[in-house]
């Protein structure tokens, strides 16, 4: 029982946080980069807006401020807080976002020609680890939810069947929970996997708050995951760009991956976003389970009210119907708005021009608001009242012959990996004009970042037309050097149909 006490109270410690403040105190001579000098050589009206507090923590690795690229002070001792805290051996901290930290974790595992098991619906940056890695994606079909025009998660007997066919798969990569917090049965795959000693890495992106809430889906070090991607400033309280990388087990060295870390982050670290996952740590160790009690009540509360609302609907706990969906983080609000005739862009559009209201993401489909101990009763309650205004504007359309169904892209065939494809000698043709042939640059709508097409696919008709269709309702697809996808950058001569 002590001890158990005694990490609690360590929880409240921030070594890092404290650290930079008195280190400030002393109001050192800097004659060391960054070149504003505590902000008195930076534009004075940035500096009057930041304030001179945050400029003056605002520091690189010099020795009593330790480095994260070899951590043996202060670092080290806020790593070592976070990893006890999330329940896992090692936390890495990262100043390269989760797209870094997701990077660093594949390219930890695999190596040029390994196989790794993929969920389709995985964001951009896990295709690019792809090209850095050179390892062969194998893409498993996640569960679709044609109500909502999205993908869950994957099922333990498709990560079963595809290393039936894949025996020498080098990992398993697992999305706990989507961008839209459902989950499926991490803990089942985690065994499946770990049977063949086969390491599970986790994108837990949306994930930072799981670990502090029973209420919420399972978290992966929980799952007895191997390595976990988590976005601390998504969720958990940390500035943008500040994330974690977390590890279990002795599947995966803990030295390879803090030497791919250090390959890919960036010598001029950010002590600011560095401070900002120290404290959140301490939030989230310390007060997460009340702070998420009440976030889950507000949230619950709100998604009633939605319900309520004529031609509108809030995703619930009725979605868990199989085992790619078998928790779900009421925290995250899912909302069809395609009974109204309208995208969710359109949504997206109107509730900035008439309520100031800036949503999480918007599809042709659904617009996602995520809740967290940030949100006050007041914010929720004008959501609820926008959504009210809209719906009773737009119910004129209910007389209307809407199509409310749903178009899904299908997952191209892989004819190269995406390494090979995006290396390759290429040529410029009509988009409209490229079915059949191999793609050679990335085509995504972000967010959320998932591919229509990555480097080495052949593209389809369908996926041509879905493309399109996000362009020309305004959702943000890119990825293509050409942005008005005009063009597109294929294999030079390569017809996969011949």
């Amino acid at each position: 029982m002590t001890t158990l006490n005694t990490e609690k109270e360590e929880q409240f410690e921030t070594p890092l946080f404290t650290a930079l403040i008195k280190h400030a105190e002393k109001e050192p001579v800097q004659f060391h980069i960054p070149g504003h000098k505590k902000g008195n050589g930076m534009d004075p009206e940035f500096k009057e807006f930041i304030g001179k507090n945050a400029l003056s923590i605002d520091l690189i690795n010099i020795s009593p401020l330790d480095s994260l690229h070899l951590p043996q002070g202060i670092i080290k001792e806020s790593q070592e807080l976070a990893a006890k805290a999330f329940g896992a051996d090692y936390t890495f901290f990262s100043v390269q976002g989760t797209s870094g930290a997701i990077i660093a974790m594949i390219m930890s595992v695999c190596e040029p020609g390994d196989k790794i098991l993929v969920p389709r619906n995985v964001h951009k940056s896990i295709m690019s680890a792809f090209v850095f890695s050179g390892a062969i994606p194998i893409f498993i079909h996640p569960e679709v939810d044609s109500n909502f025009g999205i993908s869950h998660g994957i099922t333990p007997d498709s990560i079963e069947k595809a290393l039936n066919l894949n025996p020498d798969t080098k990992a398993v990569l697992v999305i706990n929970p989507t961008y839209y917090g459902v989950s499926g049965d991490l803990k089942k795959i985690v065994e499946i996997a770990h049977l063949r000693e086969i390491p599970v890495l986790v994108d837990e992106a949306h994930g930072a708050h799981i670990h502090f809430h029973q209420d919420l889906p399972l978290s992966a070090m929980a799952a007895g995951a191997d390595l976990a991607a988590t976005s601390v400033h998504k969720l958990g309280g940390s500035l943008t760009q500040s994330s974690i990388l977390n590890l279990r087990g002795n599947l995966v060295s803990s030295k390879r991956v803090q030497s791919v870390l250090s390959m890919l982050t960036t010598t001029s670290t950010s002590y600011l976003l560095l401070a900002s996952l120290d404290v959140a740590r301490r939030m989230l160790a310390t007060e997460g389970q009340a702070l998420l009690e009440e976030t889950i009540r507000k949230a619950e509360r709100t998604r009633t009210k939605i319900n309520e609302i004529d031609y509108l609907y809030c995703m619930g706990h009725e979605v868990l119907e199989s085992s790619a969906a078998v928790s779900m983080d009421p925290t995250k609000l899912l909302i069809s708005v395609k009974e109204l005739g309208i995208t969710g862009y359109e949504v997206e559009k109107w509730l900035r021009k008439h309520f100031k209201i800036e949503v999480e993401l918007s599809d042709l489909y659904n617009i996602l608001c995520i809740v967290t101990p940030g949100d006050s009763e007041d914010d929720l309650r004008v959501l609820v009242e926008a959504l009210t205004v809209l719906s009773q504007e737009f119910k004129s359309q209910d007389d209307k012959n809407i199509d409310s169904s749903v178009l899904l892209p299908e997952i191209p065939t892989l004819a190269l990996t995406p390494r090979d494809a995006f290396y390759a000698e290429k040529e410029v043709v009509d988009f409209e004009q490229s079915e059949g042939r191999i793609i050679a640059e990335f085509v995504m709508v972000y967010p959320p970042g998932i591919p229509i097409f990555i480097p080495g696919e052949i593209i389809t008709k369908d996926n041509i037309e879905y493309t399109r269709r996000n362009i020309e309702v305004g959702l943000p697809v890119q990825g293509a050097e050409d942005i008005e996808f005009r063009k597109i950058r294929v294999i030079k001569e390569s017809f996969a149909n011949k």
